[in-house]
Formats: C-alpha cells, structure tokens, sequence
C-alpha cells in the first residue's frame, strides 16, 4: 500500500484529498504546515507528498526544498493558485514532480497522482 502525504493549511482540502485517496487504496497522512510534514516525513514510510505553494509559516518552496534535500527521489506534486506561474516554474526546477492549479478537478488530481505514485 502506498503512502500519501497531504500538505495544506485548508481543513477542506486535506480532507478531501484523504477521501478520494483512501478509497483508492493509499494510506494518507496529513499536515496542515511544514513542521508537520517534516516530522511526519521523519517518522513514517511515505512514497508522494501532495504540497500546497501557500501554506503561512514555511511556504511550500521552502517546504520542497527541504524535501529534496534529504529525499531527493520522493515525487512531491504541488498544488497552487493560478496565476502563480513563477513559484511553478520554481518549483519544477528545484524537482516537482507535478503541479495542479487551484481549483482543481480532483478526478485530474487522483489520476496523475496515481500514475506518478505507480511508475
């Protein structure tokens, strides 16, 4: 089984994404910041990271980074409003695996995640 990390700081978001990814059969843990996410990266077994661009305290870049730097083959997708065309291009170059604009179709999301997480 597969295991999800979902980093967003809006309860309805996380909650679902954990939905839609529970009935496909991930595990899925959730963090609504970064030192959550970090400390969750830090005590379990995850295979992708969903993280969104604006999350207040550390920012999804900064978040990246960190991931990269101690989990550089972890596919983390990102998730962000549109129009934010410079964090995404960012975000690719620092190894973003996918990125999805907000609003999003989860039917999309679920898809290319599952695609992603099933190479």
């Amino acid at each position: 089984m597969k295991h999800l990390l979902i980093v967003d700081d809006q309860l309805g978001i996380r909650m679902l994404l954990k939905e839609v990814f529970s009935q496909e059969g991930y595990e899925v843990s959730l963090a609504s910041n970064g030192f959550e996410a970090l400390q969750i990266m830090e005590e379990q077994k995850i295979d992708g990271v969903l993280l969104d661009m604006k999350i207040p305290g550390m920012d999804g870049i900064q978040i990246l980074k960190k991931l990269k730097e101690k989990w550089p083959k972890l596919p983390v997708m990102m998730m962000t409003a549109y129009g934010e065309l410079n964090l995404i291009q960012e975000s690719i170059s620092l190894g973003a695996a996918l990125y999805f604009t907000k609003p999003f179709d989860i039917f999309e999301v679920r898809d290319a995640v599952n695609k992603e997480l099933n190479r």
